[in-house]
């Protein structure tokens, strides 16, 4: 009892943090959860159109995720600088960020829609069937083209987020997703006069939400009050290349860290077409629910980072801890429980959307080891926040790409293809990268936040 008691009193210090987290990321976590959801209808859309369509679907997005993210982790410098900017009062510097943000990430958006026209005409010759490259070509072209709006509607939200607001990006989001569903079941399916287009139309659909978002955003900060401080001062902004310079030093560890974590995922997509079209469909499956619940601890994380960040720049370092660790609480025990969901509902998840037995009887075994795997996954992503916010963005991209570059790839295709257990081995590889980084990241921001608390006193 005795024991009970001290838990229930060390663990009421963080209740005031439990609740300040959540309320910041819940609107982040329906945003991204969202963005998620719509994958989930993509995937069962495009499943009915049938096995080689889906196939080519995982094929091109584990291509494209790698571009986009990089783009999506480079918009993510604005989010902290802000969030510091506005936590010690200096309005005027978060404008500033805003404004050299918005010019960095317009241009890398740029560069990177040419990078992918590049990438696209290697893609004949990664080992794939005839006909999942044949149908997985045009739909990533398109796809490719949405990065310019998303980044454009990114820079928006990343903002606006440093300020402490998340709900304006989660609305505008939920909107987008539903422009998203709508466009892809008329343009996929042929419905209401639109012509059927199969693959092709989920690529279609994908790039109108994301031209909606662009435009939603750049209206809301034009109309809503919220904003007008901030418009009064962005006309008077003058472009700094030292300001420049060092968002992009910041931003461009993250965009790589973000790179070399998808990459990891995209290369076990192809690993997995080795294996056979029912194996990449059957990863699929399960890569989308587990990203599902990945997008809560995403949520969860980006609303650390602007805690961590507003806290450091008020010069609160036992609040930061505080809050830092409410939050590594709370995403442990809701990986714990989505563990447990994965391990129940293993064989009938599957078949929301496939109904080939094969390709059921292998997403059934995998999520057995996503079950495992959800617990490293959610706390390193949030201890990646963390650090973010602290401006610590070299250190993780090197940890991540030692665990991931030379322990999860590896060791997945040693454990599938050498041991011989198939896609199986490619998740238990997975698995390994993600302890690693969990682990030594937690002992990173320890370490920081006792140095920075030293320099405080």
């Amino acid at each position: 009892m005795w024991i009970d008691g001290i838990m229930i009193k060390i663990f009421s210090g963080y209740k005031q943090y439990y609740t300040t987290n959540l309320k910041l990321a819940i609107p982040l976590i329906i945003s991204q959860a969202g963005q998620v959801v719509v994958s989930l209808v993509d995937n069962i859309m495009v499943g009915r159109v049938g096995t080689a369509a889906l196939a080519a679907s995982s094929f091109a997005n584990n291509i494209f995720i790698i571009i986009l993210v990089f783009g999506i982790g480079f918009s993510f410098a604005t989010t902290p600088v802000v969030g510091k900017a506005m936590g010690s009062g200096d309005v005027r510097n978060a404008v500033i960020w805003f404004h050299h943000g918005f010019r960095v990430n317009m241009f890398m958006g740029v560069l990177l829609v040419l990078f992918a026209f590049v990438v696209s005409l290697f893609m004949p010759y990664m080992g794939q069937p005839e006909d999942v490259v044949e149908l997985g070509v045009p739909y990533f072209l398109v796809i490719s083209v949405s990065i310019i709006p998303f980044l454009y509607f990114a820079t928006f939200k990343q903002f606006a987020e440093g300020l402490s607001n998340t709900r304006i990006a989660m609305v505008i989001t939920v909107a987008g997703n539903l422009v998203n569903i709508v466009f892809n079941y008329l343009f996929i399916f042929g419905k209401a006069g639109f012509p059927e287009m199969g693959l092709l139309g989920a690529g279609i659909g994908t790039l109108t939400a994301r031209v909606f978002m662009a435009v939603a955003f750049a209206v809301a900060y034009r109309k809503l009050v919220l904003f007008e401080r901030f418009r009064k001062i962005h006309s008077d902004i003058k472009f700094s290349l030292g300001k420049a310079v060092q968002l992009m030093r910041l931003g461009a560890p993250i965009g790589i860290q973000f790179i070399i974590e998808v990459f990891a995922f995209s290369m076990g997509g192809i690993m997995m077409g080795w294996l056979g079209e029912k194996s990449l469909a059957a990863h699929q499956i399960v890569l989308t629910m587990a990203s599902l619940t990945y997008m809560m601890s995403s949520g969860l994380a980006s609303a650390t980072t602007i805690r961590v960040s507003t806290l450091r720049g008020q010069g609160r370092m036992d609040a930061l801890k505080y809050s830092a660790f409410a939050s590594i609480h709370i995403v442990i025990l809701f990986m714990l429980f989505t563990a447990l969901l994965f391990v129940v509902l293993r064989n009938y998840i599957p078949l929301i959307f496939i109904s080939d037995a094969e390709v059921i009887n292998i997403a059934a075994g995998l999520f057995v080891i996503v079950a495992f795997f959800q617990v490293f996954d959610g706390l390193q992503v949030v201890v990646v926040g963390i650090l973010r916010g602290m401006e610590d963005v070299v250190f993780p991209m090197v940890v991540i790409g030692v665990a991931y570059l030379l322990v999860a790839i590896p060791a997945g295709y040693i454990m599938s293809f050498v041991y011989e257990l198939g896609p199986a081995g490619i998740w238990y590889g997975y698995l390994s990268g993600l302890a690693i980084v969990g682990l030594v990241l937690l002992f990173r921001f320890r370490k920081l936040h006792l140095r920075y608390a030293m320099t405080q006193t």
